[in-house]
């Protein structure tokens, strides 16, 4: 990876962009790829959209959303502290998002061996609290968190044993990195596309898909290809008669499905054979669970296939890929781009 794409993608990561507010990152992004694409456009809530030919009648997406788990203050004590998501791990530092800008703040948690003394409780909703150096309400208020004030997590992007991409908000802003490399691979190699290719960051994917509904049915697309992460399940404590076997290092994973298109995902399968690109595969037997499912069942009816990014610890701060499954997604987007012809038809029965 050179120096340029890097020091995008840690910006880019680092920067958060909870659910909801995810405008400095999408901003983050429309600026990297201006130089790489012909124009851009957003919607109301903040999904962005770069486009290479947007007078072709033909409209491609490839796509990955923007947005990371984060929390809301929900309450404020007399004492000044405030609660939160009963998933968060007790002694994280975190971000409170003002108007004032961020307040530092930790998850507070009493010692174990206070803990031991009774009933051993796990975090819950109940329980945890953040502190951020208050001794009163008026303290906290003061200092511009209010109830809904969003919560993010402070960890940063680091790099393990030169190979292993780490931190908050791989999932999916790692899909954002990999769908902007396309574009830049396209504009760098002067490839000429004949279709119109939308590559789009959607907004509120971690609440059920919102944000890719919006704009499949503004965009109409004849095709999309979305990009995801799915779970490392050679990773301590998982099922794999359950999840699958799916392993960080053997490249992309390719998810059968109804959501699905067949015909897509074969073109895609061929792709990778051709081009001698690793790949996995995986089931679904209902909905991906991704915008594979809202960009599938949008107006009436869109083409589409997964292309997953194996992951660790999703939904944590160490959430963890490799960089070679990176580079592999960006070469099997790049490759079905270079060989797909406008107005393909993709139906099953003809």
């Amino acid at each position: 990876m050179d120096k340029k794409s890097k020091s995008f993608l840690e910006k880019y990561l680092n920067n958060a962009s909870p659910t909801g507010f995810e405008s400095s990152g999408q901003q983050i992004w429309i600026d990297y790829l201006k130089s790489y694409t012909d124009t851009y456009f957003t919607d109301t809530y903040g999904t962005a959209v770069v486009v290479i030919n947007p007078e072709a009648e033909f409209k491609v997406v490839i796509e990955a959303h923007a947005d990371e788990i984060s929390w809301f203050v929900n309450y404020i004590t007399a004492e000044g502290n405030g609660g939160s998501d009963h998933q968060i791990a007790p002694s994280m530092r975190v971000n409170i998002h003002t108007p004032n800008g961020p307040v530092k703040g930790v998850f507070g948690w009493p010692a174990i061996h206070v803990r031991i003394s009774g009933k051993e409780q796990a975090p819950s909703l109940k329980n945890i609290f953040v502190d951020c150096g208050c001794n009163s309400k008026e303290e906290v208020l003061k200092l511009g968190v209010h109830v809904g004030s969003v919560i993010t997590f402070e960890d940063e992007f680091i790099v393990l044993n030169k190979k292993w991409f780490t931190g908050r908000a791989l999932d999916n802003r790692i899909g954002g990195f990999m769908i902007a490399q396309v574009a830049r691979r396209l504009k760098e190699k002067k490839k000429k596309l004949p279709f119109g290719l939308y590559i789009v960051n959607a907004v509120q994917e971690e609440i059920g898909l919102r944000g890719a509904q919006m704009i499949a049915h503004r965009i109409k697309p004849d095709l999309a290809l979305i990009t995801d992460v799915c779970h490392d399940t050679n990773s301590p404590m998982y099922d794999k008669k359950l999840s699958g076997d799916q392993k960080c290092g053997k490249g992309p994973v390719l998810t059968y499905g109804p959501a699905v298109h067949n015909n897509v995902l074969n073109m895609l399968i061929e792709v990778a054979e051709k081009n001698k690109l690793p790949f996995q595969r995986a089931s679904a037997s209902r909905s991906t669970g991704t915008d594979t499912d809202a960009f599938a069942y949008s107006n009436e009816g869109v083409p589409a296939a997964l292309i997953s990014l194996p992951l660790k610890y999703m939904h944590t701060t160490v959430e963890t890929v490799h960089e070679d499954d990176v580079e592999h997604v960006i070469d099997l987007m790049y490759e079905f781009l270079l060989q797909l012809k406008a107005g393909h038809d993709f139906s099953y029965l003809k």
